[in-house]
């Protein structure tokens, strides 16, 4: 027998009953799967393993402790044979196969009327996998595939409405995904999930673009995508809009993913849409980001807090709440959407305390090619960002840590040694 020959299909053993013959590990494992399949399982065998005989002390199933007897296919739907000995398993095959019972024979699967796929479940999907007789070859191909599920490189995106759902149970909700700085990367695993399972996705301009180019089409089976994206003075959709659109496609029974940058709960208006959501019945999941406060410093090397540096960070948008932040090179300012008001961040942070040689950086397009970092002071940023013409998206980081940075003049790099190497420096951070 080939796998050519085989039609592969999957049995409702629900309530039905079937025969296991043997009670070693084998016959253990898939008394185990019959069972969680519904099946009323009989296992015969002299002795039992203890696999076997737990499941008999508990009740699950029941065990006739003697030889197998031909009367015992009497009635059985299904039957599975794994004495280990071929000359038993072979009669029962045999038995099987004169009464039109499906058998699966362990001891010689070429002789086989069925074969046992290596599967698995992921959610409602069943992964079953016959690699040609060889077990551990199909193990493993059944392995990859659940890694590729559960990491959303397949498409979970259902085609019929409410399918493999719960009856009653409505397919519509939403998922707030942070999709991270825009590395492709950087997403989550849930959230590539979540994406691979949309029917609809809400795009971002600043999320992980490459992830939506890597998405079917949507004539292919692919979600359909709104943009939504923002951009100062151009956006392609209010918040109220947005929050609009998505529960009027939840309601609609779509998977609705709402793919924001960095993390949908900083500075992302995700508590809002949530929120919205919430207040019209709609089921909504918040998928983590990578948040671009954190890591877009760290795509130029500057990590927010360092020993003998800095011990805390403060993230705000570049207006008044400036005002309020403490005024140290050692307590790091991370500025969010913060180009516009450069200049008027800069006199802010002066009059605040802050002197002129404290270091500044500013990222663009962190985490893409178009990567690029300015560094200075804040005696000097301003005009150095007007001279090079930055844009947005862009994170701006003022404090020593920018010292630490490779990007950072060598003067920079003198200075730091001697902060580092002061007092304080073997203080955990």
């Amino acid at each position: 027998m080939s796998g050519r020959d085989l039609f592969p299909t999957s049995l409702r053993l629900l309530g039905k009953p079937v025969l296991v013959v043997g009670a070693g590990r084998v016959a253990a494992r898939r008394a185990q799967a019959l069972l969680d399949a519904g099946a009323v399982v009989t296992v015969v065998a002299p002795a039992a393993g203890d696999g076997v005989a737990r499941l008999a002390d508990a009740g699950l199933l029941t065990w006739v402790r003697r030889e197998y007897a031909t009367e015992d296919l009497e009635g059985v739907w299904f039957a599975q044979t794994a004495t280990g000995v071929p000359t038993v398993d072979a009669r029962v095959a045999a038995d099987a196969e004169e009464r039109r019972v499906w058998c699966v024979n362990a001891s010689d699967h070429e002789a086989s009327a069925a074969w046992t796929p290596a599967s698995a479940r992921v959610d409602d999907v069943t992964i079953a996998v016959n690699a040609g007789g060889d077990p551990r070859r199909a193990k493993a191909l059944k392995d990859a595939i659940v890694l590729a599920l559960k990491t959303g490189r397949l498409p979970l995106r259902r085609h019929r409405r409410g399918a493999g759902l719960p009856a009653g149970q409505a397919a519509g909700r939403v998922a707030l995904v942070g999709g991270g700085p825009g590395d492709v990367g950087l997403i989550t695993v849930r959230g590539r999930q979540l994406l691979a399972e949309a029917d609809v996705v809400v795009a971002d301009r600043l999320g992980p673009r490459g992830l939506l180019e890597e998405l079917p089409d949507s004539a292919a089976g692919g979600p359909r995508v709104v943009e939504v994206g923002k951009a100062p003075g151009a956006h392609q959709a209010t918040q109220d809009e947005i929050n609009r659109i998505l529960v009027d496609e939840a309601q609609a029974g779509n998977v609705v993913v709402r793919l924001k940058g960095g993390d949908p709960y900083v500075l992302g208006r995700g508590g809002e849409e949530a929120e919205f959501c919430r207040e019209h019945g709609v089921d909504v999941e918040v998928v983590p980001g990578v948040t671009s406060a954190i890591s877009v410093p760290a795509a130029a090397g500057i990590p927010v807090t360092h020993r003998g540096l800095a011990t805390g960070f403060s993230v705000v948008t570049g207006h008044d709440e400036l005002a309020e932040l403490p005024a140290r090179p050692d307590h790091t300012i991370v500025l969010l959407m913060g180009v516009r008001r450069l200049w008027h961040s800069v006199k802010h942070l002066r009059q605040n305390g802050l002197a002129p040689e404290t270091p500044v950086a500013i990222v663009e397009n962190g985490w893409t090619p178009d990567q690029r970092v300015t560094i200075g002071t804040l005696g000097t940023i301003a005009e150095q960002a007007a001279a090079v013409g930055v844009a947005n998206p862009a994170v701006i980081v003022v404090g020593d840590v920018v010292r630490v940075s490779p990007y950072a003049p060598a003067n920079f790099r003198e200075h730091l040694f001697s902060k580092t190497s002061g007092p304080g420096h073997d203080q955990p951070n």
